[in-house]
Formats: C-alpha cells, sequence, structure tokens
C-alpha cells in the first residue's frame, strides 16, 4: 500500500521530475555515430543484466525515482514484496538525510475545538506531510490517511513516524511508514497526561520510546515530572511503559520535540533554563548547563552526525555587542558547550525582520539544518554546517491552503524515507507472546 499523493494514480509521489542532460543534443544520426553522448543505456543491455545486479542498480535510487521506476514492467513493480530485493535494499540503499514537515496543530486550537470555542478545525481531512529533500531542495507531498483523527505528529526515527492521540489521559502511540502506508498501533501508556514531550528512536533490531512530562496532577500539588519508556528488541527483551523515571525536581519541560544520540534522549527546560538528558541504559535524568543562558531566545536542540548542537538567537541588549544567531556543539565531555558557527550578520538583520518577534524552530538532520519562522510557512533557512552554506528554502507548493488543517506554519522532523522496516515485526509479538513488565 502507497502513501504518497500524486496527480497520476499509478505513482505515490507528486513531484516534478527533470533529467539533465550533460552533453548537447544531437539528431538520431550524430547518437550513432557517437553512442557514448548519449545519457541512456541500450535497452539490449538492460535486458541481459543480472537480475541480482538490476536490484542492487534500483536500490540506490532516492525514493522519487524508485516508484516512477515501478512503473517500468510488472517484476519492477511487485519489488516492494520481494524478500530479495528488500535484503539488498537495507543492505545497500545510501541514507536520505531529508526532512518532513506538518500543518502545525497549537495546543490552544485543539483545546478550543474540543471545548467548542471555536471549532474552525476541519478534522475530516486526511492528514498531509510535505516532504523536504535538502539535496535538490524539492517538496513532495506526502498523505497520511490511515492515520485515524485525533493523532498529531510527535517524532520521527528510521523511516517511522510517531503520531500520539491528542485526547488527555493515557496516550495511544502510532508508528507509521508514510512510504509503504503501514500503521503499528503500542499499547497505551500508564500515567494520564496531557501534551508530553515525545523521544522516538528506531535501529534495526530495536525500539525505543519515551514519553515525559505534562502529568495531569493537582494544580495544588508540587509539579514534579514524570517518564515512562517503551522498549522491544530482537533479543527477546520487552518493557511496554513498565521502566519509569522521575525528572529533575521543579523542571519546566515544555511540550515539545527530544532529540536522539549516543543513547540518550536530550530536550530543554525552561525553568531554571538548562537541558535535560535521559541516559535510556541507566533510566536516569541530569541537567547541562546551557551556554549564555540569560541572552538566548528560541533556542532548539538538534542532532546532526552525531554531534548535539544547541541553535539560538542571542540578545545582550544592554551591552554593546549585536544581535547573532549562532550554534554551539556539546562536548564529548558532556558539559562544555564550543560555538561552531554563525549566521553572517548581513542575513541575520535579514531574518530578524522577516521573523518579527514571533521565534522560530529548529531541526536538523545529518549536514542540514532547517530554521523556521513561526507563524509562517513560507519563511525558513536551510543551513549546510559542514560547507558553510547559508540559503533560503522556496515555499512549499502543497501547503498553500491543503489538507491537514487550517493555519499556516509548518512543523517539522528529520526524516528518513525508507521501503522497509523490519523492526516493526517485533510489535506483532506483543499480541501473541505473554510478557511481565519490567519495574526500573
Amino acid at each position: 500500500m502507497e502513501a504518497f499523493h500524486s496527480s497520476m494514480t499509478t505513482l505515490p509521489f507528486s513531484y516534478t521530475f527533470a533529467t539533465t542532460f550533460t552533453g548537447s543534443s544531437s539528431s538520431s544520426s550524430n547518437t550513432a555515430n557517437h553512442p557514448i553522448t548519449t545519457p541512456w543505456m541500450d535497452r539490449r543491455i538492460w535486458s541481459k543484466l543480472p537480475q541480482r545486479l538490476l536490484d542492487r542498480v534500483l536500490a540506490f535510487l532516492p525514493p522519487p525515482a524508485f516508484f516512477r521506476a515501478r512503473a517500468v514492467c510488472k517484476r519492477w513493480y511487485a519489488l516492494l514484496f520481494s524478500d530479495t530485493f528488500l535484503e539488498i535494499y537495507l543492505q545497500l540503499s545510501p541514507r536520505h538525510n531529508w526532512f518532513l514537515f506538518f500543518k502545525h496543530k497549537t495546543l490552544k486550537s485543539y483545546i478550543y475545538r474540543n471545548r467548542g470555542l471555536g471549532g474552525d478545525v476541519d478534522n475530516s481531512s486526511p492528514c498531509e506531510g510535505y516532504l523536504f529533500d535538502p539535496y535538490d531542495i524539492t517538496w513532495y507531498r506526502l498523505s497520511f490517511a490511515l492515520v485515524p483523527a485525533g493523532f498529531s505528529p510527535a517524532s520521527s526515527s528510521g523511516g517511522l513516524v510517531c503520531w500520539v492521540s491528542d485526547e488527555a489521559g493515557p496516550k495511544s502511540i502510532i508508528l507509521c511508514n508514510p512510504v509503504l502506508g503501514s500503521l503499528t498501533q503500542l499499547p497505551p501508556t500508564l500515567i494520564p497526561r496531557l501534551f508530553p514531550s515525545i523521544g522516538l528512536t528506531v535501529s534495526p533490531s530495536s525500539i525505543d520510546v519515551i514519553v515525559a512530562g505534562d502529568d495531569m496532577i493537582s494544580p495544588y500539588a508540587v509539579k514534579n515530572l514524570t517518564a515512562e519508556n517503551f522498549h522491544i528488541d530482537g533479543g527477546g527483551f520487552y518493557s511496554i511503559w513498565g521502566t519509569t523515571s522521575s525528572l529533575p525536581r521543579l523542571c519546566s519541560l515544555e511540550s515539545g520535540r527530544m532529540v536522539y544520540m549516543g543513547g540518550k534522549f536530550y530536550c530543554m527546560n525552561y525553568s531554571p533554563f538548562s537541558v535535560l538528558a535521559h541516559d535510556i541504559s541507566t533510566n536516569t535524568w541530569c541537567k547541562i548547563q546551557a551556554p549564555m543562558r540569560r541572552f538566548l531566545r528560541s533556542p532548539s536542540l538538534v542532532e546532526s552526525r552525531g554531534n548535539l548542537l544547541l541553535v539560538a538567537a542571542v540578545e545582550k541588549s544592554k551591552l554593546n555587542v549585536p544581535k547573532s544567531f549562532r550554534l554551539w556543539s556539546l562536548q564529548a565531555c558532556g558539559t562544555t558547550w564550543v560555538e561552531v558557527e554563525r549566521m553572517p550578520q548581513q542575513l541575520y538583520i535579514q531574518f530578524e525582520e522577516l521573523e518579527g518577534g514571533n521565534g522560530f524552530d529548529c531541526v536538523g538532520h545529518g549536514e542540514f539544518i532547517v530554521i523556521m519562522i513561526r507563524g509562517s510557512s513560507d519563511k525558513a533557512l536551510l543551513l549546510d554546517i559542514y560547507r558553510k552554506i547559508w540559503q533560503w528554502i522556496p515555499p512549499c507548493p502543497y501547503s498553500q491552503g491543503g489538507g491537514g488543517g487550517r493555519g499556516g506554519e509548518l512543523h517539522g522532523f528529520a526524516y528518513e524515507p525508507r521501503l522497509a522496516t523490519p523492526v516493526t515485526g517485533l510489535l506483532d509479538q506483543l499480541t501473541t507472546l505473554p510478557f511481565q513488565p519490567f519495574t526500573g
């Protein structure tokens, strides 16, 4: 089953496909005299290639080109269901450090809708996602028609998108592979929450989910927050929300994203201002002091090729220091931050004017970081942190008045499209195998 939207019913991707020719066009006679200049191989050569070699070639195609190739013949169309091809794909397919964006559903709009105070959000239309390829600066559209109403995207890892229920109480969680259109539901959490922070990390042999904060407790009680963990792996170990932990006392964990790196989940703490880290192996939390914490605005945590980066605007209103946009990297010791990049001042002046004090959000994937201006769906910057290149991203052509609810700004996640996520097969065992909960 395919979940990509397209004007052509046979292709799940909606995109413009362009072929670049390295040489000048020539007539048929010139092509015959100089066959090496043609960008296409002779079809007779393709027909004689071993099938396993063809599978290896197709495994390197990016998802849009792969789904286009599926229209060539019946066998290529059936590759998604071929164990031989999927085994080659999992071994050879290169990583695609792409991004997935959704129309942002604010907490206020959801609460008002459910109280009947402004029900202008249309839940009947299927949700859409907008896939961004930072290499080719190209947008695609994804349909999430199978995701039921009342769920919002919360995290992404390993080709899966995590959706969490909007209703207050124990949270229902769905893992979705939008390329295949597959859905897998996890058992509900145990502790009632309103809008918690969700962390997800998926490896070839394990799935870890953490749900933290926003406990539904008495407003008169001291707000000590908790976290629940879900774990399953190929070694036969299961922990279905039985592993719980307490966050540092009196912390203020706002509902938002978590970043995974090196066996730990990281998130922002705002009172007092710091970075919280949760070690999965020891099930413990700790605080990390952030740099220049008194002067930061709209701080965000992103992961970039194994490095944890803090991205924020710096405003020293009482000092003779120009405002700036900076990135810091957390060092191996886990307590020290080092500045690694700064937005060019001329670009920052333009960025600040467009941002207008509304704030911004950041998401990182591989060598790329996207900075999205809040309240806008067409104002975003792309940073290639290794090549030190800053550029404005063209507006998404599908997000203007499309499905997925009304509103403007986009909410993004790091996303790697994958044709196969065999680790989800472990979740099927939860309905057939007995489980004894583990309490941490």
